[in-house]
């Protein structure tokens, strides 16, 4: 526990808070992090978003950005780079638990929060997520902003129509999708994706609207 302590760089009053966070269901089926998991979710989240509430964006992009801070594949190396994989309580034959290791994360941020409070727990989420690479990595979800913004405004969804072409070793995608009483056609090399054709319809869709009514998406 000293060295779990030194790792996370927190010293617990109540030291059953941090053994519970780090044992996992298969060693313990009624004193485990299960619950601790689920609470520390809740707070990192507010933790989180009050960190980004004023990078000034969209409900939409921070949703987004939100969620490439908290999601297990951001988590899971976090938890790595401090250790706790390493300090995790484990029953006999659990050996390929991968949700373990960004979940471990989640019950220490609980475990912290029950024992030293807000403020303790925010200052180990600040000193351990890193939010600079988040951002400069994050992708835009145009489709996913476009949807909010018809949705708030009670307009259906579009239907993105797409057609093949080009030769077999250098197909292109034409994407198409009709909102605003308007069509917007771009060309990709693929559908899906994050530089998918989908998506680059979108983000010229919602050009447009910003042009048209000064909004900033």
């Amino acid at each position: 526990m000293t060295d779990a302590e030194r790792a996370i760089g927190y010293t617990f009053k109540d030291k059953n808070l941090l053994k519970r966070a780090l044992t996992l269901a298969s060693a313990n089926r009624d004193d485990n992090n299960q619950l601790l998991e689920f609470f520390g979710d809740a707070v990192l989240e507010f933790i989180v978003s009050e960190r980004i509430f004023d990078e000034g964006s969209t409900e939409g992009a921070l949703t987004e950005r939100r969620k490439s801070l908290v999601a297990d594949s951001a988590l899971t190396p976090v938890s790595e780079r401090l250790g706790l994989d390493g300090f995790l309580i484990r029953g006999k034959h659990d050996v390929n638990n991968k949700k373990a290791v960004p979940s471990a994360y989640e019950a220490i941020v609980a475990a912290i929060y029950l024992d030293g409070g807000m403020d303790e727990a925010r200052k180990f989420v600040l000193s351990t997520l890193d939010f600079s690479s988040s951002k400069a990595s994050q992708s835009v979800n145009y489709k996913g902003m476009l949807q909010e913004l018809l949705q708030s405004s009670g307009q259906s969804l579009p239907d993105y129509v797409s057609k093949k072409s080009g030769s077999p070793q250098r197909p292109y995608f034409t994407v198409s999708i009709k909102v605003f009483n308007k069509t917007f056609t771009v060309r990709a090399d693929s559908v899906k994706g994050e530089n998918g054709g989908e998506q680059l319809a979108a983000r010229k869709a919602l050009g447009y609207y910003n042009s048209q009514y000064g909004k900033k998406l």
